[in-house]
């Protein structure tokens, strides 16, 4: 990307007063903007990663409702943390969001400034840039994919957003347009972001006819908005066929961890191997971990996409005798909804707390 392009004095530099009466009017009224407290604003921003507003609301409000302070969540058990994210995805970032916390108490507060927020377990760029302005007022960028579309329609760019030079000199663009008042700082970034959430948006024509750089954007004036920002295509999702074990015995139904590291790293899940087994597979596997079929519930198919992989999982429920391997645990219903099981296992979960409660 030409860095001149991006900073010249009648496209980027005509952004500022436009965006920021837009944001003023028509801002979406979310509970983290309500705030200058940069324990809120850095758990909103690590939620909202990869996951949609609408999903965030709702575990956001109970997350602060449970742990409303960064001391709170400094000393929170981990199981407690992990079965609060339940269902949010990216796990990691729940317990980088932990660990960063434990450094904040340690060190006596938030680091104020961009480099010492990046510093933090799970910092990256965007989320330094993001903390730093909204919660400090610091004249700091904040450029994630919704900036990075804005900027590259508003500035007819013809660069490969995925491309670090390009990410690099958009940021660079978009801090030298900031406004220096406090008051401007802390919203320009979210009022950039909300533009391309909400009006210049992805798989689709943006909305032009309601967005208040429509008079001087390149993107609009030269008919090549629909078409950008060019971006790598995305690698083909690898599918993955599992077989699941919805266990059960006495009134209760068998877990185990996950392995530490990995996809969806030391969660609760129901017992599966790889591969699509019939009935007599399934018998045979249940037998190896010393396990007896004793009666067969139900068949169970379902399909959880992850980013780079998509699970096809064929399940059974079976009720078993016998005790099976070391690391299973055997839960109850009211124990089962103390442990974090992924949003994966969904369909095995519900059906999981249905026969619970049909053996009470």
């Amino acid at each position: 990307m030409e860095q001149q392009k991006l900073t010249t004095e009648n496209i980027l530099s005509r952004l500022p007063q436009p965006l920021l009466a837009w944001y003023r009017a028509s801002a979406r009224d979310l509970p983290w903007r309500h705030t200058q407290d940069p324990y809120p604003i850095w758990v909103s921003e690590i939620m909202l990663q990869q996951t949609r507003v609408a999903a965030v609301l709702g575990y956001y409000a109970r997350f602060l409702e449970s742990f409303p302070t960064v001391e709170a969540l400094a000393a929170a058990p981990e199981e407690r943390l992990m079965k609060l994210w339940e269902g949010l995805g990216y796990y990691s970032r729940a317990r980088n969001l932990q660990k960063a916390a434990k450094l904040v108490v340690e060190q006596g507060g938030f680091p104020q400034t961009y480099q010492g927020l990046l510093a933090l377990p799970g910092i990256g760029d965007y989320t330094a840039g993001a903390i730093a302005s909204a919660a400090f007022g610091q004249r700091e960028a904040a450029v994630d994919g919704n900036v990075l579309r804005v900027v590259a329609r508003l500035t007819d760019c013809r660069g490969n957003i995925a491309d670090p030079a390009v990410k690099k000199a958009v940021r660079a663009a978009v801090q030298a347009v900031m406004p220096y008042a406090a008051a401007d700082i802390r919203i320009f970034n979210q009022a950039a972001m909300e533009l391309g959430a909400t009006v210049c948006v992805p798989n689709g024509p943006p909305g032009c006819g309601s967005c208040p750089a429509a008079e001087f954007c390149l993107g609009r004036l030269r008919g090549t908005a629909a078409k950008l920002p060019v971006k790598t295509p995305k690698k083909a999702r690898r599918r993955e066929e599992k077989t699941v074990f919805l266990l059960l015995k006495k009134g209760k139904a068998a877990l185990r961890r996950r392995p530490d590291t990995g996809l969806l790293a030391a969660l609760w899940e129901f017992p599966n191997v790889e591969g699509t087994l019939d009935e007599a597979g399934c018998a045979a596997a249940a037998e190896r971990w010393g396990l007896s079929p004793r009666a067969w519930k139900s068949r169970l198919a379902a399909k959880h996409i992850f980013t780079h992989v998509e699970w096809h999982m064929t399940g059974y429920a079976l009720e078993v005798s016998g005790d099976g391997p070391a690391d299973f645990l055997w839960v109850d219903r009211e124990e089962l909804k103390e442990h974090a099981v992924p949003s994966a296992f969904a369909r095995y979960y519900e059906e999981a707390l249905k026969q619970l409660e049909a053996a009470r």
